[in-house]
Formats: structure tokens, C-alpha cells, sequence
């Protein structure tokens, strides 16, 4: 079976850099591209060298800035650049460019035959920063002017929708090779799913790569081979995921397909960054993506596309986990499993019967917090912002309830054996704990408190680093992640993640 091939995109200063760079992640890549754009202007007229230094089929791209490179010369000088490049062939092949990229409206017919007598394949590329591209098809095949050029297109979809047509329209796309990239965070899927969109290469950039390239949507070549397990992704492959908004970070890709290689499952599961839950569900038929995690904002707009729901959805009113089936999507709630289990794992307990339990804040999170908090037999009180809202979530579990503010601060104090904090705030702060960033910014930690805040990134929030301070128990909410997680993936597989396939 072919495979797409994956290409370490070099933006280095220098040769000798992106020389270091290319033996760094020599074993997770097949190909280089050197982009001659970042280099020092007296490096470029070293070039040529670069193929026989790394001894890895090279492409060689000098991208304009029109196209979002970073090279500020005429076209007459580029042209130059590229001559020079391609000239005095070696009669060793590796010791050349295996490819040059040259842009769709960039046609100077010495260097094409000079690639063509030389055995280097055109890239024939388009370019659009800022918009996706439609009618593919017609696009790749006006860009193919002849069987040695490989037409490559890299665009910005604007929403998961304009990836689900790229898909779509890449199906029947078996008579040359082509180049596909989505840009940011909405193309992601077409990076790790290049196989599915017939792609000949996917791109990637080191690790500690500048902005440029992970604005574009490069992944690292590590992430790409040792989680992703790019090589073994094919048609058979299974494919999960995980979908919510912006869905800047999430650590659920590793545990999963983590979990599937220990168990030697053909799976792959993904992030599918979508606007909204009917675009991911949409992109889902037209990929097979047989499951998702779904994450904020959907957990409750995902209730009105499922055709079945399992009774912890239908009791908490929010759904974390949905399965195609033949009648539909099946929604499940694995969020009170992982907080339940990870409670009793940061406590050292079995149950909350001798705990008093104070809950910060009265969303959809404080929910399943307050429905494991029951389960455990706990006490607790539900403190939030606006009062009707506690009130409210307190009363289904005959819980009390108190203003988040301080005047509540007496109250906290009574229920502050164990404080699950279930707010947003202090996600992605790391700065000093002020109102802001610290939902309860108004109480002072004697010590004695047990502090547990949902949030995982970062993995020290700022009241957890105040609660620290003063010499409480904190945790972070990944172990309540890999709980739930661990759920999720018996859900998807029907195999336990700790190693029985269930009946």
C-alpha cells in the first residue's frame, strides 16, 4: 500500500542549521523541503550543497511572500536562485533537489527543462493564505501541464465544512499524484487524514518551529509518527475523535491512540476543531468517523442530533461521548465516571461520606461534579455567581447553595473539606491569582483544604498555586480526563483500557 510520504519543512537561518534539524528527525520523516526564503541572504548561494549534506530526497522552495513565504526579491533574481540550484547535476541522484516547487503562474522554460533533464520533479503549487479553494478537481488538473509535475494546492478553510468538501471532492482522485493542505486549526484533519484525501506528502516543522509554521498547521514529526501512528493509517483504519471550540489544546489524542496501539487496534482518533456540532457530525459521514469526545460548547447542542441516549445523558442533561450506529448517534456521559474516580484517587478514599463538599460554579461541568459528588455519598454546597443557578443545581441533589462572592466566604469556609473548582477561570492563565483568573479570589486557604480544579492546562492554575502555597492537597483536572477517557475508549472499541475486551 502507498502511503503519503511525510516532508520536514526547514525554516532555518542557515544551511548548517537546517542540516542539524534534518538529522535531529531524520528516522520520523521520508523527505525535506528547504525553504531557501528564510535563509541569511549569504547562505543562499549555497544551495546547491544542501541535497548531498543530508542525503534525504529535498524539495526546494524559495516562496514569495505573496504566497506566504518570506523572499523580498524580483522574480528575475529568483529565477537565478533557482538556476543555480538546479545546475551541474551530479551523476549521484541523491546529491540532487528531488523536487522544486514553482508557483502555478511561475513558468520559465529553461528551468523546467533543466528539472526535467535532471530528474527533478515540478511541484506545480497554489497558494491562498486567507480562503479555501473549491472545484479541486478542475483546479489540479489546469495545474498538471504534464505527467512529470505534481500540482499541490494549500489553502485556509474558513470552517470544518470547507474540510468536509475537501474530502469529498478528493474521492475520486486517482489519476496523478496531487499536494492537499488545510490550513490552522480547522485543517488539521487534512494533515493527519492525508491518506484519505489521496495526498501525495503531508508537511511537518520542528517542534520549537517559528509561528509562521504552526499558524499554517504543522504538526512536529514526532507527535505525527509516535502518537498519530501516521505510516498505519489506510483505508481499514477506524477513526475517532474529539470535537469542540476553539479546541486550542486537549491531551485525549495521546490516551487514545496510546490505547490503541497497546491493544493493536487499526484506529486512529483525532482533533476536528468545528463551529458547531452539526459541521462536525457532517464531517464525520464523509470521513467514517465512527465516534467523538465532544468538549465545549457542544456537550448540550449535541443533544438534539442524537437518536439515543443513554441515562447518565438524560440525568446530568449533557452528552460527552456519541457513537454512530445504524439508526443514528448514540450519546453517552462518561464525565461523572472520571470525576468520580478521580476523587476517590486523589483522596484515597472510597466514598465522600465524611467530606464536606463545596462546588464552584453550577454549569454543565458542575453538573456531573455534583452527580459524583451524590454517588459518593458526600455533602456539599453549590456556590455560584448568579444564585437562581445554584439554587437550581442544588436542589436535585439536596445539596445547599450560596452566592460565589465574599460574603460567602463563611460558608466556603464550612464546606471546605474538598473544593472542586468546575469554572473556566484560570484556563490558560499563568499569571498571579487576581479576580480574574481565580474564582475565589476572595477566600483564604488555611492549609487544610483539599483543592480540585477541572481545568488541565495549565497544570497549575493560579488558585491552585495559592492553595499550594498555603500548604493545601491540590490536583489538576487530568486524572479526571484519563477517568473518563479511559471510558470513552471501552465506549468506541468495546475493549477495557486496562486490557479485557468486554463481552
Amino acid at each position: 500500500m502507498k502511503f503519503p510520504l511525510v516532508c520536514l519543512t526547514l525554516s532555518g537561518k542557515t544551511i548548517a542549521e537546517d542540516v542539524k534539524l534534518a538529522d535531529v528527525y531524520r528516522n520520523y520523516v521520508d523527505m525535506l523541503e528547504l525553504r531557501a526564503d528564510y535563509l541569511e541572504e549569504d547562505e543562499l548561494l549555497e544551495i546547491r550543497k544542501f541535497p548531498k549534506l543530508v542525503q534525504l530526497p529535498t524539495i526546494l522552495t524559495i516562496r514569495r511572500r505573496i504566497d506566504g513565504g518570506l523572499y523580498n526579491g524580483g522574480e528575475a533574481a529568483r529565477t537565478m536562485l533557482f538556476a543555480r540550484a538546479l545546475a551541474f547535476a551530479d551523476q549521484n541522484p541523491r546529491n540532487n533537489f528531488a523536487y522544486v516547487d514553482f508557483e502555478e503562474d511561475f513558468h520559465i522554460p529553461s528551468l523546467q527543462d533543466a528539472a526535467f533533464a535532471f530528474g527533478t520533479h515540478i511541484i506545480r503549487s497554489f497558494h491562498d493564505m486567507n480562503n479555501p479553494v473549491t472545484d479541486l478537481a478542475g483546479r489540479f488538473s489546469a495545474m498538471c501541464k504534464t505527467g512529470y509535475e505534481i500540482p499541490k494546492i494549500a489553502c485556509r478553510p474558513h470552517n470544518l465544512s470547507d474540510v468536509t468538501r475537501m474530502f469529498r471532492e478528493c474521492k475520486a482522485m486517482k489519476k496523478y499524484d496531487h499536494i492537499l493542505c488545510g490550513m490552522g486549526n480547522f485543517g488539521l484533519p487534512t494533515r493527519i487524514l492525508a491518506d484519505k484525501l489521496r495526498s501525495y506528502l503531508t508537511f511537518v516543522s520542528p517542534a520549537d518551529a517559528g509561528k509562521e509554521m504552526k499558524s499554517i498547521g504543522h504538526i512536529d514529526p514526532v507527535t505525527l509518527k509516535d502518537i498519530y501512528h501516521f505510516h498505519e493509517i489506510g483505508d481499514d483504519t477506524r477513526i475517532f475523535g474529539i470535537t469542540g471550540y476553539p479546541l486550542e489544546r486537549t491531551s485525549s489524542p495521546e490516551l487514545h491512540n496510546a490505547g490503541y496501539h497497546t491493544h493493536d487496534l487499526n484506529a486512529v482518533y483525532i482533533p476536528v476543531c468545528s463551529p458547531d456540532i452539526v459541521q462536525a457530525l457532517e464531517f464525520a459521514e464523509e470521513v467514517g468517523l465512527s465516534g467523538y469526545s465532544v468538549t465545549i460548547p457542544f456537550k448540550e447542542t449535541v443533544l438534539p442530533e442524537l437518536a439515543v441516549s443513554s441515562s447518565g445523558v438524560m440525568e446530568i442533561g449533557a452528552c460527552n461521548t456519541i457513537v454512530k450506529e445504524k439508526d443514528g448517534w448514540h450519546g453517552y456521559n462518561t464525565d461523572v465516571t472520571g470525576i468520580r474516580e478521580a476523587l476517590k484517587h486523589f483522596l484515597g478514599v472510597k466514598n465522600l461520606k465524611h467530606f464536606r463538599t463545596a462546588i464552584i460554579g453550577a454549569g454543565g461541568a458542575a453538573k456531573a461534579v455534583a452527580d459524583a459528588v451524590y454517588e459518593l455519598g458526600g455533602k456539599a454546597c453549590i456556590f455560584n455567581r448568579t444564585v437562581l443557578r445554584a439554587k437550581s443545581l442544588a436542589e436535585e441533589f439536596n445539596f445547599k447553595y450560596a452566592a460565589l462572592e465574599s460574603d460567602s466566604a463563611g460558608m466556603l469556609a464550612k464546606y471546605s473539606d474538598l473544593i472542586i473548582q468546575t469554572t473556566s477561570k484560570g484556563m490558560g492563565s499563568d499569571s498571579s491569582a487576581d479576580e480574574s483568573n481565580d474564582p475565589l479570589w476572595f477566600y483564604t486557604f488555611n492549609g487544610s483544604e483539599k483543592l480540585f480544579d477541572i481545568i488541565y492546562f495549565p497544570e497549575m492554575t493560579p488558585v491552585m498555586k495559592r492553595a499550594l502555597s498555603a500548604g493545601c492537597k491540590v490536583s489538576n483536572g487530568l486524572p479526571m480526563l484519563k477517568y473518563q477517557g479511559y471510558e470513552q475508549f471501552k465506549i468506541f472499541t468495546g475493549v477495557d483500557y486496562a486490557g479485557t475486551v468486554s463481552e
